[in-house]
C-alpha cells in the first residue's frame, strides 16, 4: 500500500549548492531579468507612442514583448527570492499558479509568432490589400484567438494534474514549478497524462510550425520575383528577425518538452529552462530592434525628446 499524503508545500532544489556559484547565478539572473524587462518595456512604449509604429506588425511585436515580460516575471523573481532568502519552500497553490501561467504564456507565444508570420505574408505577398486584410479588428481578433486557443489547450491537462497524488516526497528537482519534475515525484500513474500532454504539444507545435513554414514559403517565392536586389534585401531583412526568434523558441521547446517520458532528463532541462526564462527574453528585443531601422529610429527620436525635455 502506498502512503498518499495531501501535499500543501513543495521544496525547490534549485540549480546548485555551491555558495559562490549561487552568488554568480543570482547576479546573472538579476541583471538579465532587469535588462529583459527594460528592453521589452522600451519596445512596448515605442509601439504605443510612435506614429510610425502603428501597423499590425508592431501591434503583434508589442504583445509579444508583453508576453516576454510576463513569462520571465512569473519565473525569475521567485527564484531570486529563494536564493536571497534561503526559503526554498513554495505552497501547493502558488506552485500550481506559477505552472499554469508559465505554460499558458509559453503556448500563447507560439500562436503570436504564427500570427506574426501571417502578417508578414500579407505585407509582402499582398501589399495592396494589406491595410484591408490586416485592419484593426482583424489583428485584435488574432490576439484574442491566440489566448483563447492557448486556454483550450492548457486547461484539460492542467485540470487532470489536480488529481495527482503524492507519497513521501515533496522535493521538486528544479528551480521553479515545472511539469516534468512534479510528475517525477507523484505516486499516481502518469502515463495517460504524459501521452495526452505529448499529443497536445506535438499537435500545437506541428500546426503552428506548418503555418509558419507555409507563410514563409510564399514569402520567399514572392521575394525572389522582386526585380531589384535592394527590394529583396529589404524584404528579407524584415522577416529575418522573426525567423531567428521562431527558430530559438521552437528549438528550446522541442528540446525540453517533446520526449517520451517526463520523468527523464530533468537535470539538463533545468539549464535549458534558465536560458529560456532569462537569456531568450534579453536576446529577442535585440534581435528585433537591431535589424529594424524603424524601431531604432523611433528609439533615437524618443531619446531626443526626453533629452530636450530635461534641458
Amino acid at each position: 500500500m502506498k502512503n498518499y499524503t495531501a501535499i500543501t508545500t513543495f521544496i525547490l532544489v534549485g540549480l546548485t549548492d555551491d555558495p559562490n556559484l549561487k552568488i554568480l547565478l543570482f547576479i546573472f539572473l538579476l541583471l538579465t531579468y532587469l535588462l529583459s524587462v527594460a528592453e521589452n518595456l522600451i519596445i512596448i512604449t515605442l509601439t504605443l507612442v510612435d506614429p510610425h509604429l502603428k501597423t499590425p506588425m508592431y501591434f503583434f511585436l508589442r504583445n509579444f514583448s508583453i508576453l516576454e515580460v510576463s513569462f520571465t516575471t512569473v519565473c525569475i523573481p521567485r527564484f531570486l527570492y529563494t536564493m536571497a532568502s534561503g526559503d526554498n519552500t513554495v505552497t501547493y497553490n502558488a506552485c500550481a499558479t506559477q505552472l499554469f501561467f508559465v505554460v499558458i504564456l509559453a503556448v500563447t507565444e507560439f500562436f503570436i509568432l504564427t500570427a506574426m508570420s501571417y502578417d508578414r505574408y500579407v505585407a509582402i505577398c499582398k501589399p495592396l490589400h494589406y491595410t484591408t486584410i490586416m485592419n484593426n479588428m482583424v489583428h485584435i481578433k488574432f490576439l484574442i484567438g491566440c489566448y483563447m486557443i492557448a486556454l483550450i489547450i492548457v486547461l484539460p491537462p492542467f485540470g487532470m494534474g489536480f488529481e495527482l497524488e503524492f507519497c513521501d516526497s515533496n522535493v521538486i528537482d528544479h528551480f521553479g514549478c515545472d511539469a516534468a519534475p512534479i510528475l517525477k515525484i507523484t505516486c499516481s500513474d502518469t502515463e495517460f497524462l504524459e501521452r495526452f500532454v505529448l499529443v497536445l504539444a506535438a499537435l500545437m507545435l506541428l500546426f503552428t510550425l506548418v503555418c509558419v513554414i507555409m507563410s514563409y514559403t510564399y514569402i520567399i517565392r514572392t521575394i525572389l520575383r522582386f526585380p531589384s536586389v535592394q527590394q529583396r534585401k529589404r524584404a528579407f531583412s524584415t522577416c529575418s528577425s522573426h525567423l531567428i526568434v521562431v527558430s530559438i523558441t521552437y528549438g528550446t521547446c522541442i528540446f525540453i518538452y517533446i520526449k517520451p517520458h517526463a520523468k527523464e532528463g530533468v537535470a539538463i532541462n533545468k539549464v535549458v529552462s534558465v536560458l529560456t526564462t532569462s537569456v531568450a527574453p534579453v536576446m529577442n528585443p535585440f534581435i528585433y530592434t537591431l535589424r529594424n531601422k524603424q524601431v531604432v529610429q523611433a528609439f533615437k527620436d524618443m531619446i531626443k525628446r526626453v533629452a530636450s525635455y530635461f534641458k
